[in-house]
């Protein structure tokens, strides 16, 4: 595969750029000690991390989608994250050294989520990270797997989209940058399910470790 030149890279940021996962083994394992139930692995809950706080209250509460308060339990299981955002969290190893190889090349660089920015912002200030570009569900009309948050923050970072790639660890995030028109790179080390089949995902390329997109960089620039 020929590739593109990198001026920018996009990174999801829970299960790719920070291993948030930590954070909610207490929130969702407290949660269950409050109804009664048993606590759960940590690798259950690690799963879901990146499928956001409905798919997180249907496993804390043992409830479904279409729960009739599957909104307050969601929010139970955001109000206890709250109090806790960061505290065990942070980069995935390797990223210390892949985000100072990507800005010591001249590569602009910023995440695109779902994540609220309620739980972003307080998150990224308590790990103190710091990038160009942050896009949250509030910033677009569609969320990911919709392209609108990649497209915005490509345009935040004064490239085309066909200029930047995306780096993400779920179907959404492959679907999203393949319909931005951008490189789509999944991580392996993210929170894949057992049941994920990423053979049938759009990618273009897979990472093991963060530091692989800097071999990817420099074998591009050789």
């Amino acid at each position: 595969m020929k590739l593109t030149p990198p001026k920018a890279i996009l990174f999801d940021l829970d299960g790719t750029l920070v291993d948030t996962a930590p954070d909610f083994y207490d929130v969702v394992n407290s949660l269950r000690a409050d109804e009664g139930l048993p606590a759960l692995d940590h690798e259950r809950i690690r799963e879901q991390v990146s499928n956001g706080g409905i798919a997180l209250a249907c496993l804390t509460f043992e409830i479904t989608a279409d729960h009739n308060d599957i909104q307050a339990y969601r929010m139970r299981v955001l109000d206890r994250y709250s109090t806790c955002i960061g505290s065990l969290s942070g980069y995935f190893p390797g990223f210390d050294e892949t985000i100072k190889g990507i800005e010591a090349a001249g590569i602009r660089w910023g995440i695109a989520t779902n994540k609220p920015r309620a739980y972003t912002d307080p998150l990224l200030a308590n790990l103190g990270i710091h990038c160009d570009s942050v896009i949250c569900p509030e910033d677009v009309s569609q969320s990911k797997p919709a392209p609108d948050a990649l497209l915005l923050g490509a345009q935040q970072l004064n490239v085309n989209a066909s200029e930047c790639w995306y780096v993400g660890d779920h179907l959404r995030d492959m679907e999203a940058a393949k319909a931005a028109g951008m490189l789509a790179i999944a991580a392996r080390f993210g929170y894949l399910e057992a049941s994920d089949n990423g053979s049938l995902w759009p990618v273009d390329l897979w990472i093991e470790q963060p530091t692989d997109l800097l071999t990817l960089i420099a074998a591009h620039q050789a």
